[in-house]
């Protein structure tokens, strides 16, 4: 037996595992739990079960100060942190902030977690990028989809699409106008701006510095930071009929769990792969959910599985010049690759084993510039681990990422 070999295996699933401990703890927005909809306290659930695990923030018990971020001056003490309800929340698990958006109010607040004391802390920084309370009279400009994004950025949209901020979160923050969302051309009548469809929900991210909206209404949209462009690529299915997807985390095995601000019927969570939610048995049926907040990507675990595999043995370089693979695992004989950002013309896609061996080839036209291309696996793959290789019309090199088969 080599023991080498098994001590150098242990070591790459031990480093996994540390790079995988991703957790269940997510912040909720809510309401008081008498079945209304007064989305004003905070409280912490696990996603994996569903089930509330402390009180954070309740409006009409919880002490706190709150503070101008830029003068440090103390605010009227009447003034409440969530007094004219939130719908949009996101959680930065480096600095342990939890930051929202109150509704009807431009202002950017967040509430320091590791702040002492018997009050809670409670900052706030004004800006008219996040609209004046004229503005937010208008529900198209409310902001109700926020996250904290791979980059270390927030991120925030409004109903409408109109206006997509960014916001740093140092002790300096600063908020970015980046211009309107807009749809790709793949969209057709499922519009990113249309309020029948798009409008509300939430937002996620994963570890390729993407973003997911996912709208009230179950439709699930992809968005490019960089071109701003979103791409509808799902349906969410198999929730109630009065089930409004409000609030949207990602778990600690990759799957996204949804909340409703508006039925009282439990956590679901479902996967890119299928869009078919299922019930999170026994999850909270007492609150409602207008948001949902935690430190979680999409795709973490594989971005961590490629690390450790290539600390150990570097095959290539690994490159995402604006593409990637997904889903990794890939569990159903297929995968896509998404090509973002790429001129308009023939590629090449190559699947190699780790030895280099071409196991299959594959001419792909890409003719817009965020093409999302399906490669189906025949049944002589094996479960394991495999390279994908992208190359253009004159074997120029784009991309290579690792995909592990199940």
């Amino acid at each position: 037996m080599n023991i080498k070999f098994l001590l150098t295996t242990c070591i790459i699933t031990i480093s996994i595992c540390s790079f995988a401990q991703i957790t269940n703890k997510t912040y909720a927005i809510t309401g008081d739990g008498n079945h209304d909809f007064m989305w004003m306290n905070i409280r912490q659930v696990n996603i994996g079960t569903g089930k509330i695990e402390q009180d954070i923030y309740q409006r009409e018990k919880t002490a706190f100060i709150m503070i101008d971020a830029d003068s440090k001056s103390l605010l009227k003490a009447g003034q409440k942190p969530t007094e004219t309800m939130v719908a949009a929340a996101a959680y930065d698990k480096n600095q342990n902030k939890l930051f929202y958006t109150p509704m009807f109010i431009g202002e950017l607040r967040w509430l320091d977690l590791n702040a002492k004391g018997d009050a809670q802390k409670y900052y706030t920084v004004t800006s008219s990028l996040l609209n004046s309370t004229d503005a937010l009279r208008n529900e198209a400009n409310h902001f109700t989809r926020m996250v904290i994004a791979a980059d270390g950025n927030g991120y925030a949209l409004n109903n409408d699409g109109s206006r997509l901020i960014k916001f740093t979160t140092g002790k300096k923050i600063t908020i970015t106008d980046l211009g309107s969302v807009i749809d790709d051309e793949s969209n057709k009548t499922v519009s990113i701006v249309n309020k029948c469809t798009s409008w509300g929900g939430d937002m996620i991210a994963d570890a390729y510095n993407k973003l997911y909206i996912i709208s009230a209404n179950h439709y699930v949209f992809s968005l490019d930071i960089n071109s701003r462009v979103a791409k509808q690529i799902g349906y969410i299915t198999g929730l109630p009929a009065n089930f409004s997807t409000n609030g949207a985390a990602v778990d600690k095995d990759g799957l996204i769990v949804v909340a409703s601000a508006n039925a009282f019927a439990g956590y679901y969570k479902f996967s890119l792969t299928n869009f078919v939610a299922t019930l999170i048995e026994g999850s909270d049926i007492v609150y409602n959910a207008s948001d949902l907040a935690n430190g979680n990507l999409l795709f973490q675990k594989e971005v961590d599985v490629a690390k450790i595999y290539t600390s150990f043995k570097p095959i290539v370089p690994v490159l995402t010049n604006g593409a990637h693979v997904y889903p990794n695992p890939v569990s159903n004989n297929q995968f896509n690759i998404y090509f973002d950002a790429q001129a308009a013309g023939k590629y090449n896609v190559a699947i190699t084993d780790l030895s280099g061996k071409s196991l299959l080839i594959k001419t792909v036209i890409v003719n817009v510039k965020t093409q999302i291309e399906t490669i189906r696996l025949n049944k002589n793959f094996a479960k394991g681990m495999y390279m994908v290789k992208v190359t253009d019309a004159n074997n120029n090199f784009i991309f290579t990422e690792r995909v592990v088969v199940q």
